[in-house]
C-alpha cells in the first residue's frame, strides 16, 4: 500500500494503481497501457475499459460528435456528473485502439464524486479504468483485498472506514447517434 503521492508517480510511469471512487474502487492505467489491465483481470477484450477523468471539461477532447451532439451530451455530463454514471460516445483519436479492442471507435466516458479520485486524476490525467477484480469475481471494496489479490498493483494506502463508495457500479448509457441507451442501470436512473 502506497501514499497518495507514490501512487501518482507510478500511474504516471505507466504502472497499475487502485484508488477508491464514489462507485466501487479502480484499477487504473494510463490509456496507452490498457493491455496491463486486461492481462492482470484475465478480462475479456469484450468488455471495455473506462476513461475515468478528474472533470467534466475534461471530458470532451477524448470524444468527437456534431456540435448537436455535443449539445446533448454536455447537458446529461453537466445534469449527472461528477457521479456514477459512465456516457459511451464516439472516441476521439486521442483514445488508443486498446482501450476497448473490439469497437475502438467508442469510449465510456466518466467522472468520479470523490475527492481523493478527482485529486488522482488532476495529476495523472486520464486513466483507464475498471472495478478491481478478476474476471467474474466480486469487485472488491476493501483497498488491503485488493493489494492482497494484486500484489503488482500498487494500492492506495487509505482507510476505508472513510469509504466514499457506493459499492454499486456506475450506469451505462451509450449514445445510439439518436438517443441514449441504457446498458447497465446503477443508482443514477436516466429518462432514455
Amino acid at each position: 500500500m502506497v501514499s497518495i503521492s507514490v501512487l501518482i508517480q507510478k500511474a504516471i510511469e505507466n504502472q497499475v494503481v487502485s484508488f477508491p471512487t464514489d462507485t466501487l474502487p479502480a484499477l487504473a492505467v494510463k490509456p496507452s497501457h490498457s493491455e496491463l489491465i486486461f492481462e492482470l483481470k484475465q478480462r475479456s477484450y469484450e468488455k471495455p475499459l473506462i476513461l475515468m477523468v478528474s472533470s467534466v471539461d475534461e471530458i470532451w477532447q477524448y470524444v468527437k460528435g456534431t456540435p448537436e451532439e455535443l449539445i446533448i451530451w454536455q447537458k446529461i455530463a453537466h445534469e449527472y456528473l461528477p457521479g456514477g454514471l459512465t456516457m459511451v460516445l464516439p472516441a476521439s483519436s486521442l483514445i488508443p485502439a486498446k482501450m476497448n479492442p473490439l469497437n475502438p471507435n467508442s469510449i465510456g466516458v466518466r467522472v468520479p464524486n470523490c475527492s481523493i479520485a478527482q485529486e488522482i486524476l488532476r495529476h495523472t490525467g486520464g486513466m483507464a479504468t475498471t472495478s478491481a477484480n478478476l474476471s467474474g469475481e466480486e469487485a472488491l471494496r476493501d483497498m488491503s483485498a485488493i493489494a492482497q489479490k494484486f500484489p503488482s498493483v500498487h494500492v492506495l494506502d487509505y482507510d476505508n472506514s472513510k469509504n466514499e463508495n457506493s459499492g454499486v457500479a456506475s450506469t451505462v448509457i451509450k449514445w445510439t447517434g439518436e438517443n441514449w441507451q441504457t446498458l447497465r442501470q446503477g443508482k443514477i436512473i436516466i429518462k432514455v
